[in-house]
């Protein structure tokens, strides 16, 4: 007589039981699901970091400007010069070299408002007179020359923007440009 072992009864799946030993296991091994947690935690947040009516909170990842934290006040009038805005970048370099740009929101602070004179002397540009910063040759990452904005009078409905990075990628340049008040996103303000 041949004797066959006896299989193992299959055991039912219980959502119970399968949370129980989730949390067990989360217990004894904390350390990686703290990571996990972390690494979609800042998955999440760059999800939100643009713009969004549903979360009045903007993060920026940049160095363009120095707040990492601020509130975002959409519809905004009245926008002047120093106030901090939020827009879709639409500049020539997004239909250029860099076209995953295109739409992407920008941070930056207004320098010039429509009416002031911005005028270039070799890379060095001015907005009425007084220096605002110098144009770089390269983009950071070398792949495109950059040139200045040509001089100009800012027209009705346009904003000369820049961060305060020296590596900002603002008005200074002719591949970004003067920002039409219609893709102006929201004004932002600060937090820290």
């Amino acid at each position: 007589m041949d004797a066959t072992p006896a299989l193992p009864t299959p055991r039912r799946f219980s959502l119970k039981a399968g949370f129980t030993q989730l949390l067990r296991d989360a217990r004894r091994f904390w350390y990686i699901f703290a990571g996990v947690v972390v690494i979609w935690g800042l998955a999440a947040l760059r999800l939100f970091a643009s713009p969004s009516p549903l979360l009045p909170i903007l993060f920026n990842w940049t160095d363009s400007l120095p707040y990492l934290v601020a509130y975002v006040e959409y519809g905004a009038v009245n926008l002047k010069r120093s106030d901090y805005i939020v827009y879709a970048f639409r500049g020539e370099a997004s239909a250029t070299a860099y076209p995953g740009l295109r739409d992407q929101p920008f941070f930056k602070r207004i320098v010039g408002v429509p009416g002031d004179v911005v005028t270039v002397q070799e890379r060095d540009v001015f907005v009425n007179g007084v220096h605002v910063g110098r144009a770089k040759t390269h983009t950071k990452d070398k792949r495109l020359p950059l040139e200045p904005i040509a001089p100009v009078v800012i027209p009705a409905g346009q904003f000369y923007v820049q961060g305060t990075s020296r590596d900002s990628f603002d008005s200074r340049y002719r591949s970004s440009g003067l920002v039409p008040a219609g893709q102006i996103l929201a004004k932002v303000n600060p937090i820290f």
